[in-house]
């Protein structure tokens, strides 16, 4: 068949299994299996979004809740690594139902939790599975799809990231205000609503998931995962709590020392393991492998930090409850899938891929650079406009680094090389997460400052300073209390004026340094050398590399 013929007929190019072809139909079903999964992790990071404060009240935990999203942070990026490894030696179908029931584990306990202690307990479980809800279900696509036609698949999962972060917030609005559902506490919701869903998951990729696996005889790289956690661990803890600590307190020092001691120790242990390794050493010696995740990083450190400082914007400056923040980014929602899909097609078509995250990272970086110039007054309808840009932005480079990975991997390293393309990013979220928190409180108080200091004069400021004493005493005091900001809810919308422009002043200058990082991606970006796309299948590439293996083990 040609190849032209080919790309119109998805099941032309479908990959054999037991020795027949999977229809396109088929694969699209255990694509629905997929989104599930995805749709569990993408969700439940959204909702937690707006319902951990409620729930934090309701445990009675407001100081400690941090260590809720830290337990779940620190499971889910460790364990990301493991699956892909792991799929590769046992096969992709027993470790992704290992991810789904974890995960559905981790939520009925979470969803039955009486106090914070348990709840962050409870979230390890829930990360335990969320580390391969995604990195597994982008190697199942790969193993099922040639890179040529996968990009057109892949624009699904980018859909549900999408629908999530627009869904998340709505979902978790509401059951954290409501008082209970069908006789249960509402916010308890937030988890037991994966139930279903994960249900649902887990019998479609049980039956329609049937994919050809050889075990390999592998060992497992046990201490290269206890190198990995005593490398990571300090370093995600440091990442959450540092701004609390003092990013040069005795404990960040500590973290910082037993991170790098982790990191070393992980790095000789790779080296001595040689392929057997969690994350063989010999795939950093590949261009594209190395430079597409060090790609992956940047733009995680700057994707995030955008993806955090719009919610602050909305909400905060702005007044938006979080679920009409997450409904006010529908266009970046749009954006993204539009981009996602249509560069999926593109790809298909033309075999190329480079030139979309070339144009991806410039739009993003353009995007941030227009973020850092919005303010209390700028008119929703332009931020909402820059909102749809990024997402253009973000909808042509996600998917396609993933696709360079994967087609320059051999079939043996697909899982592993998929996953570290997720973690690398995750590293890099949590880096870039930590970074401009910490830029935005440290500068928001002289901007809150400059802007009090400019109004004073203000006959209309004055007048209403008198009217409000307690806020003009905790003014004088020093005593705003930033990280509850409920109180501008029910100050004088003169008062609060001051509060709002140092915030908005503030997270322009996150966008500003975001933009830059996103800058430093797209450099980069032009130094990747494009390798040809492969017009076969991971499951192909793997039965070629078998059958041109055993002659020369006969010989």
């Amino acid at each position: 068949m040609s190849e032209s013929a080919s790309r119109t007929a998805p099941e032309a190019d479908a990959p054999s299994t037991g020795g027949r072809a999977l229809s396109h139909r088929e694969i699209m079903t255990v694509l629905a299996g997929l989104m599930l999964g995805m749709l569990l992790a993408a969700l439940d990071m959204t909702i937690m979004a707006s319902a951990t404060k409620t729930i934090a009240d309701q445990l009675h935990g407001q100081t400690i809740q941090a260590w809720v999203t830290t337990a779940y942070l620190i499971t889910s990026t460790i364990s990301t690594p493991l699956y892909g490894k792991l799929s590769d030696i046992f096969g992709r179908k027993p470790m992704y139902l290992s991810a789904i029931t974890l995960f559905l584990v981790g939520s009925v306990l979470s969803g039955v939790a009486n106090s914070m202690y348990e709840l962050a307990a409870f979230r390890a479980v829930q990360g335990l599975g969320a580390g391969g809800l995604m990195s597994l279900a982008l190697a199942i696509i790969a193993d099922l799809v040639s890179p040529r036609e996968r990009s057109r698949y892949q624009g699904y999962f980018m859909g549900i990231w999408g629908i999530s972060s627009v869904a998340g917030p709505v979902v978790g609005g509401f059951f954290a205000g409501a008082g209970t559902f069908a006789g249960i506490d509402g916010w308890r919701w937030v988890f037991l609503v994966n139930v279903p869903i994960g249900i649902i998951a887990l019998i479609v990729v049980a039956k329609f998931l049937n994919v050809p696996h050889k075990r390999v005889l592998h060992r497992i790289d046990y201490w290269g995962a206890a190198a990995l956690t005593v490398g990571l661990v300090p370093l995600l803890i440091v990442a959450e709590q540092g701004r609390e600590w003092g990013w040069g307190s005795a404990a960040a020092l500590a973290m910082y020392g037993i991170g790098a001691l982790g990191i070393a120790a992980f790095v000789f242990v790779e080296r001595a393991m040689g392929d057997e390794a969690l994350l063989p050493i010999r795939l950093f010696r590949r261009p594209v492998f190395a430079l597409t995740n060090v790609i992956n990083f940047v733009m995680g450190i700057g994707m995030f930090g955008m993806m955090m400082s719009l919610p602050l914007y909305l909400q905060i400056v702005k007044g938006s409850t979080p679920t009409e923040s997450g409904l006010q980014t529908l266009p970046m929602t749009a954006g993204i899938l539009v981009a996602a899909m249509g560069s999926g097609v593109l790809i298909s078509k033309t075999g190329r891929y480079k030139r979309f995250p070339v144009m991806g990272l410039a739009i993003v970086s353009a995007a941030m650079f227009l973020f850092a110039q919005i303010g209390v007054d700028t008119p929703m309808w332009q931020t909402m406009a820059v909102m749809a840009i990024a997402g253009v932005g973000l909808g042509l480079c996600m998917q396609t680094l993933i696709l360079a990975i994967q087609n320059d991997v051999q079939a043996k390293d697909m899982g592993v090389a998929t996953s570290s393309a997720t973690f690398f990013r995750s590293i890099g979220g949590t880096v870039g997460t930590a970074v401009f928190l910490s830029i935005l409180f440290s500068v928001v108080g002289s901007k809150i400052a400059a802007a009090f200091a400019s109004v004073r004069t203000d006959p209309a400021f004055a007048v209403a300073l008198r009217q409000d004493p307690d806020f003009a005493q905790r003014l004088q005091g020093g005593g705003l209390d930033l990280n509850n900001t409920e109180f501008l809810n029910t100050l004088d919308p003169t008062l609060a004026r001051p509060i709002l422009t140092g915030f908005a002043d503030s997270i322009d200058t996150v966008f500003m340094v975001g933009g830059f990082v996103t800058l430093v991606a797209f450099v980069l970006i032009w130094f990747l050398k494009e390798v040809p796309l492969s017009d076969k299948s991971g499951i192909q590439r793997a039965a070629e590399d078998e059958a041109a293996a055993a002659p020369a083990a006969v010989r």
